[in-house]
C-alpha cells in the first residue's frame, strides 16, 4: 500500500526535523531508543573503490557491531556499491532493513530486494530490526573511518 502523497511528505519532513533522511530511519531510531539499545547514526565511513576511491556511510551501527542500512528504494547504484563493499570488506556485518523486501528490483523484473540479498548473502528484514539481531553477542569495534584494505595506487599529479 502506498501512502498518500501528503502523508509521505509529512513523514519525510518529520524525519528531516529530527536529523534523519527518511521516515524508515526515524522509525528505526525511535524503536531502538524505546528498547534501550545503544546505537550510532551515520557515525562511520567505509572507504571502497570502483573507478575511484569512495566512502560509504551506513545508517546505523549497533553496539554489537552489526551495521544496519535502511532502504525504501534499492537502486542499481546501491546494489553495486554494497556488492563491492562486501567484496572489499568481507569482515563487516552489513544488514538491510527494507520498507518492503518483496518489491521488484526494477519495473518488469522477476527478482525482489529480498532475493537479491539472498543471492549475495546479506541478511535482511522488513520495517524493523528483528530481536534476534539485537540479542546477538559482539562489540562495536569499528573505527570512525574504515580505509580501503588494499594498498592504494598513487596517481601522478600533473
Amino acid at each position: 500500500m502506498r501512502l498518500p502523497k501528503s502523508s509521505y511528505h509529512k513523514q519525510f519532513r518529520m524525519a528531516r526535523k529530527y536529523g534523519y533522511r527518511s521516515g524508515l530511519e526515524l522509525a528505526t531510531s525511535e524503536r531502538l531508543t524505546a528498547l534501550n539499545i545503544k546505537f550510532e547514526y551515520e557515525s562511520i565511513k567505509i572507504e571502497w573503490e570502483d573507478l575511484a576511491y569512495r566512502t560509504y556511510t551506513p545508517d546505523f551501527v549497533l553496539d554489537n557491531g552489526i551495521i544496519i542500512e535502511t532502504k525504501g528504494f534499492f537502486t542499481t547504484q546501491d546494489r553495486r556499491k554494497h556488492k563491492e563493499v562486501k567484496k572489499q570488506h568481507p569482515n563487516l556485518d552489513i544488514r538491510f532493513v527494507f520498507t518492503n523486501s518483496k518489491r521488484k528490483l526494477r519495473k518488469n523484473a522477476k527478482s525482489t530486494y529480498g532475493e537479491w540479498c539472498d543471492k549475495y548473502d546479506f541478511k535482511y528484514y522488513d520495517r524493523i530490526i528483528p530481536e534476534s539481531w539485537l540479542e546477538e553477542k559482539g562489540k562495536n569495534k569499528h573505527p570512525k573511518f574504515i580505509p580501503f584494505p588494499i594498498k592504494k595506487v598513487e596517481r601522478k599529479k600533473k
